[in-house]
C-alpha cells in the first residue's frame, strides 16, 4: 500500500470512528434497517369493488369523485413505522391479464369484494383462487375486504367467506372483514392485521 493510499485509508477509518462517536453504532444500524421496514401491498378485485375508494379513504383523501382505474394507482404512506407501498390495479376484465405484471415482491394481497354484487361473486371466487396459485404470490398475506356493507342487501362477511370458499385456503394466512370504504368501517383494523401478519413473517424482533 503506497503512502497516499494508506493516508486515505486512515482518513476513512477516522471519519467512520467520528461518525460512530457522534451517532452511536446502534443509531447507524437502525438507520440501515429503515429500508427493511417496507411492505408492498397489492390491492386487487373485480371492477367497481371499491379498491380506489378504500385506498383514498384510508389515506384521508376526498372520495366524493372516484373514476374507474384504467391502469394502476400507487400510494406510499407511513403507518405504524412501516412504509407501505400500496398498488391499486384496475379490475376490468380486459385488464386482469395484466395483473401478473404487479406480482413481484408482494408481501400482502388485499382482495376487495363488492358484497352487494351477488351476480358476480362466482367470478370473484374464480379470480381469487386463480391468484392464489401464482408462485410469485405464494406465502403472501391475504386480506379480504367484504366492502359496501353500508349498502342495503349486502351479504355479510360470513356469507362472502362461504361463497368464496375461504376455509379451503391453506397456502396463505387470511382474514375476511366486512367493511365500508365510504364510512371507513374496519379499514384500519384490516390494514393493521395485514401489517402484523406480514411483520411476523419477514421481520425479526429488535
Amino acid at each position: 500500500m503506497n503512502f497516499n493510499a494508506l493516508l486515505n485509508h486512515r482518513i476513512i477509518i477516522k471519519s467512520l470512528l467520528n461518525i460512530s462517536e457522534k451517532m452511536g453504532l446502534l443509531t447507524i444500524l437502525k438507520k440501515m434497517k429503515q429500508k427493511e421496514k417496507e411492505m408492498r401491498l397489492l390491492m386487487l378485485g373485480l371492477d367497481n369493488a371499491g379498491k380506489t375508494t378504500i385506498l383514498k379513504k384510508f389515506n384521508g383523501e376526498d372520495i366524493s369523485t372516484i373514476s374507474p382505474t384504467l391502469g394502476f394507482n400507487i400510494k406510499t404512506l407511513e403507518h405504524r413505522g412501516f412504509n407501505l407501498n400500496i398498488w391499486d390495479v384496475g379490475g376490468q376484465k380486459s385488464l386482469r391479464s395484466y395483473w401478473k405484471n404487479y406480482f413481484e415482491s408482494t408481501d400482502g394481497l388485499v382482495w376487495v369484494v363488492d358484497s352487494a354484487d351477488k351476480r358476480r361473486l362466482s367470478d370473484c371466487k374464480a379470480e381469487l383462487h386463480s391468484l392464489l396459485l401464482e408462485e410469485r404470490l405464494s406465502g403472501a398475506t391475504l386480506m379480504v375486504f367484504a366492502n359496501k356493507q353500508d349498502l342495503p342487501g349486502a351479504l355479510s362477511a360470513t356469507e362472502i367467506k362461504q361463497i368464496l370458499e375461504l376455509d379451503s385456503i391453506t397456502t396463505h394466512h387470511w382474514l375476511i372483514l366486512g367493511c365500508s370504504a365510504v364510512t371507513g368501517d374496519n379499514l384500519l383494523e384490516g390494514v393493521d392485521w395485514t401489517i402484523d401478519d406480514i411483520a411476523s413473517r419477514i421481520f425479526t424482533a429488535d
